[in-house]
């Protein structure tokens, strides 16, 4: 598990996606999320706006795992 430092305490999940590298653009985070194929917390999330905190694990297909730091 690698972890992507943030600027502040929350970020949205399609900014943290972009920001991970596990998504080139905001359509391909949008594409990820629709497909129902991203975990946060082990849990599915499809919202690009949810609100993410330090500490939230957050998983695509084929990546390792990205802690909110």
């Amino acid at each position: 598990m690698r972890d992507v430092e943030t600027r502040e305490p929350g970020i949205r999940l399609g900014q943290f996606l972009k920001l991970a590298d596990l998504a080139d653009s905001g359509s391909d985070a949008k594409e990820l999320l629709e497909a129902g194929t991203v975990l946060v917390n082990g849990e599915p999330e499809r919202r690009r706006g949810r609100q993410l905190q330090r500490g939230d694990v957050v998983q695509v297909p084929l990546a390792d795992p990205v802690r909110v730091a």
